[in-house]
């Protein structure tokens, strides 16, 4: 294990660095700078191999946590980042994107700060990009099993890592114009800089998976002449529908989905498009949602230098410390503090947005009221009404599940009560043949749910495909993320 007496010794928790806020809203490069190697260690060091490490109930990866953090403890990080990518496809992501649920699982986390795992992770996935490289991992025979992966998010992506090296032939179909899914355009660079995407994407060229852009399923190609010509479709399309508000005003000139304001932007920021579709420099930017595509925009409209940043959020503003009906190892829901809202900008809670308030077409203002909660729920209070200015609105809600882009006509799918592909324990979809995984089939969720369950569709469909046990990490029977999360 790490040293027995790290935890007793260093009970300070060091999170990694950052640049000066006034620095690093300039552009758009990583918020986060390299961690001290020695405090790193010593970070590591306060791991306490658990007996029982609850670090791993938390990880629906089944990372071996303890494992890396005593690797990285002792300075062997080659063999701390081959620990990680035993159970990890991506740890360049997780460590960049993941919440972390493993760290509110922490044994640690009972009377001091959790262990830094997340920081660990990042720092391993960088030393194995920087000073060992993505060695490709070529299967050794080829099966003569032909499989269509649509979607190159993480799900996807994971599933045919493994299913290439499998010894399938793999084809990933994406309709955007780059891979990577959310993690290519949906996700701003001060959190993913592109360049690590597309190191993992190199190595999966030179392992053989393929890979076809701007074709979108459905449209330029039939699901139905997919399935014909495969022997497995594997479904990885995301949650992609956003949630609406259908109040009055929704109609003006300003009120925007996030998502048609951060993929314009990212765009920008590759290099792939003159200027962003949105701009809002100079503006009052209100925001309607307290999740991480929130927290997105929030950042985005500071580089865009935005006069005003206004988040609300209807529902109360989380406890900063763990409630007591959300216990140790539960997940809780508690008050984040991201990169972005370090960079400035208003956050309101119990804020019910009742109108949207413009002049000739265009957005002038919200109007909002109180949240009040009743026996029937919440609803806005009478007589609390106000008016904010606001020149552009984003409605960052959440998503209420995959586009059905001719999976029901084409192919027969069922899909469940949450509007989710509907898939059985080992995930088959309704169709012979045709799995889903990722948020497709579970709904809105974390990256690293999106990678374990691209991991388990992996394998069952290698099982599925060859009659016989899998080589493959055995897969876990997919979950709702509306109980897990």
């Amino acid at each position: 294990m790490a040293d027995p007496r790290g935890f007793m010794k260093h009970t300070e928790r060091r999170p990694r660095p950052s640049r000066p806020v006034p620095v690093r809203i300039l552009d758009f490069k990583d918020v986060y700078e390299k961690q001290d190697p020695a405090v790193l260690r010593e970070q590591a060091s306060r791991c306490m191999d658990c007996g029982v490490p609850f670090c791993h109930q938390g990880c629906p990866l089944g990372n071996l946590i303890p494992e890396f953090n005593d690797l990285v403890y002792r300075d062997r990080m080659d063999e701390g980042a081959q620990r990680l990518l035993a159970t990890n496809n991506f740890p360049e992501l997780t460590g960049r994107l993941c919440p972390a649920p493993c760290e509110t699982s922490c044994v640690l986390g009972i009377n001091q700060p959790a262990v830094t795992i997340k920081q660990v992770e990042a720092e391993l996935a960088d030393h194995l990009t920087d000073r060992v490289g993505l060695v490709p991992e070529p299967p050794a025979r080829s099966t003569m099993k032909r499989v269509a992966v649509v979607g190159s998010g993480p799900a996807g992506l994971a599933a045919a890592q493994q299913l290439t090296r499998a010894g399938h032939t793999v084809v990933v179909y994406e309709r955007e114009d780059q891979f990577g899914g959310l993690a290519r355009y949906g996700i701003p660079d001060y959190k993913l800089e592109k360049h690590i995407l597309d190191a993992r994407l190199a190595q999966m060229r030179e392992e053989g998976t393929r890979f076809r852009h701007s074709v979108e399923v459905g449209t330029d190609i039939s699901w139905t002449q997919l399935r014909q010509a495969n022997d497995a479709v594997l479904v990885a399309t995301g949650a992609t529908r956003p949630r609406d508000l259908p109040i009055p005003g929704r109609e003006l000139e300003g009120v925007h989905f996030a998502m048609d304001y951060l993929v314009p932007v990212n765009r920008h920021v590759a290099g792939r498009a003159e200027a962003p579709a949105i701009d809002v420099e100079g503006k009052h930017v209100v925001i309607l949602g307290g999740g991480d595509t929130g927290a997105d925009c929030i950042g985005t409209a500071h580089r865009q230098k935005a006069a005003s940043v206004t988040t609300l959020a209807i529902g109360k503003q989380p406890p900063a410390e763990r409630p007591a009906h959300q216990p140790w190892p539960m997940y809780p829901t508690l008050f984040e503090v991201a990169s972005a809202h370090e960079e400035g900008g208003e956050r309101t809670y119990l804020a019910s947005t009742v109108e949207f308030v413009g002049e000739d077409g265009r957005l002038t203002g919200l109007k909002v009221a109180e949240t009040e909660y009743t026996d029937g729920g919440r609803r806005p209070k009478e007589g609390t009404e106000k008016v904010i200015p606001a020149d552009a609105v984003f409605l960052a809600l959440g998503f209420t599940g995959p586009e059905p882009s001719g999976l029901d006509e084409q192919l027969g799918l069922d899909f469940d009560s949450r509007s989710n592909v509907a898939r059985d324990g080992y995930y088959m979809t309704s169709t012979p043949g045709v799995f889903a995984a990722g948020d497709a089939g579970r709904g809105q969720s974390l990256i690293v749910w999106a990678i374990a369950e691209g991991r388990s569709a992996a394998a069952a469909i290698d099982q599925w495909l060859m009659d016989e046990p899998t080589q493959l990490p055995a897969p876990v029977a997919p979950t709702d993320a509306a109980i897990s999360y």
